[in-house]
């Protein structure tokens, strides 16, 4: 079989055909716009040219430091240069990114690691001595550390591994980048939150990258040379897929270690930053800014936010301070983002109160997505009234290979040629979908999902504890926060800050209960918790 072995001769060839992949942006911007800012951190700026060299000499470290095609690298770094650097350069080496998130516990990631198998991991100094305590917990081959230091926000190196800069500096700025042979190879690794157990490793393609990457300037109405504030940590959903987006339009990214109201002001007013993503918590921050961390700008910003839907109050009220907010909605599985409320001009005529809770829509899909809907347990469509509650369902290219390692998951979660979100919905006549529940009790603080699963079972550890149950509780800062209720032992005591440090000694500091209720629990006749009563009692106050 031949390139042209068509019988038209209309056959594939490499003048007609090349493997999508989100690699090729940065190969063109470094022609393109070899001269302007690609990357933003305190006084550090990389032009395209520099960081295309960066990123080739990373590459070209790893393969010699014996990174193979396929093999995986791993990340625990916050919103810095090298974490955006690693989203080009660990696949310009044909490796598998796995950026992990800094804020797990050494268990969960002692399992990233081992499951994933990677054989580099390039870490934070601030989050060394969590790695040590992850790899002292592997069964398997420990990862290589490469030690990352951030003199720009004062963490020095350990000294005990070697210097991100020293492992870089010997590598070859012009190595020729390992492209994929198929679109369909292995681009990422990204693990769930673990909401039922351990997470799941999900595995995204290049070709899912790339189209979101061409969708989502859509979705956002991008012009050329953007200036995107990095707040999506880049362990989520690699960000979006912003980073890998930005060089398409010759955009600027503007790294952001910690968030906080100050550096997001900054950042708008010295930068001139046009673009940020990021969960409610960060419209929280932005409209609740005490006036000294406040900078006048001029211009609009325009935010995606997802996560939860936000506050129909907050986004009212960050529309006067020059934040223009879309609602978009996805997954890990999903790449980020699928759908988008993208607004309607009928509604320009609604009460303020009412165009804010329109605005908080999942909407429809997204230009890279081929169909999301909400199905019944049938899998047939619900009725489009805005009450008929079913599951968010999608099928499209931005969808995960599937789950690394597990079959059994990825068949389920693929049944019936959709997508499963296991996100309950309704579906009003425009078709638009908004959100009215979450499978499996998901508590999502922050932009983060919890299980509430996984934080009663270390509450069940404390010896006073006979049973508890974990449900969110609203929260103006994090958007929720889990509320354990709790139903002591017979003779025992205990008070709510005892329970509090205990479950901090089993968990993530976010993943802890914020409230503790000491009381009775209610129960069906079969002894199952009823956790909607507990939910009702909160909203009650």
């Amino acid at each position: 079989m031949g390139w042209m072995d068509d019988e038209t001769g209309l056959g594939k060839c490499p003048a007609n055909h090349v493997p999508l992949t989100p690699l090729s942006h940065l190969a063109r911007a470094q022609r393109v716009f070899p001269n302007r800012v690609a990357l933003i951190y305190g006084a550090v700026q990389h032009s395209y040219a520099s960081y295309h060299a960066r990123v080739s000499q990373l590459a070209a470290a790893l393969a010699g430091a014996g990174v193979t095609p396929g093999d995986v690298v791993a990340t625990l770094l916050p919103n810095i240069p090298a974490q955006s650097e690693a989203a080009f350069g660990v696949p310009a080496c044909g490796a598998v990114l796995n950026t992990i998130n800094t804020r797990l516990d050494p268990d969960t990631i002692g399992y990233i690691f081992d499951h994933g198998g990677a054989k580099v991991v390039l870490v934070d100094s601030q989050f060394i001595a969590t790695t040590e305590a992850a790899i002292a917990l592997m069964a398997g081959p420990p990862p290589r550390i490469i030690e990352v230091p951030d003199p720009v926000a004062g963490i020095a190196a350990t000294g005990r591994y070697p210097l991100y800069e020293d492992f870089i500096a010997d590598g070859d700025p012009a190595y020729a980048w390992v492209l994929p042979e198929d679109e369909w190879e292995s681009l990422a690794l990204n693990y769930t939150s673990g909401t039922t157990g351990r997470p799941k490793g999900v595995v995204y393609h290049h070709r899912g990258a790339y189209l979101m990457t061409m969708g989502t300037p859509i979705s956002w109405q991008m012009n050329l040379f953007p200036t995107l504030l990095q707040i999506v940590p880049l362990f989520h959903c690699n960000g979006w897929n912003h980073t890998w987006m930005l060089p398409a339009l010759g955009g600027t990214a503007v790294c952001c270690r910690d968030v906080t109201a100050a550096a997001i002001y900054d950042a708008i007013a010295d930068h001139g930053v046009t673009h940020l993503g990021g969960a409610p918590i960060v419209l929280n921050l932005i409209v609740n800014a005490k006036d000294s961390d406040r900078k006048p700008f001029d211009h609009v910003v325009n935010v995606f936010t997802a996560g939860a839907p936000p506050a129909p109050a907050t986004l009212a009220a960050i529309g006067k301070l020059g934040f223009h907010v879309t609602q978009v909605y996805g997954l890990t599985e999903t790449y980020g983002h699928v759908t988008e409320c993208l607004w309607l001009e009928e509604w320009n005529d609604r009460p303020a109160e009412e165009r804010a809770s329109l605005q908080s829509y999942q909407g429809v899909a997204m230009p890279m997505m081929e169909h999301i809907t909400v199905l019944d347990d049938n899998m047939q469509q619900v009725t489009m009234d805005g009450a008929t509650q079913g599951e968010i369902v999608m099928r499209g290219n931005a969808v995960m290979k599937g789950y690394l390692k597990n079959p059994e998951a990825t068949a389920k979660a693929f049944a019936g040629g959709y997508f499963h979100s296991e996100d309950l919905a309704v579906q009003h006549p425009d078709g638009y979908i908004q959100i009215s529940d979450r499978a499996k009790d998901i508590i999502i603080s922050g932009g983060e999902n919890i299980s509430s699963v996984e934080v009663e079972g270390a509450l069940m550890a404390h010896p006073a504890i006979s049973l508890c149950a974990v449900v969110a509780k609203p929260d103006d800062k994090w958007g929720e926060v889990p509320c354990a209720f709790v139903e002591l032992k017979e003779g025992e005591a205990a008070e709510e800050a005892e329970v509090i440090a205990f479950a901090r000694t089993k968990l993530a500091g976010f993943k802890c209960p914020k409230s503790v209720i000491f009381q009775e629990l209610p129960k069906t006749s079969t002894g199952k918790i009823q956790k909607f009563e507990l939910r009702q009692q909160l909203r009650a106050g």
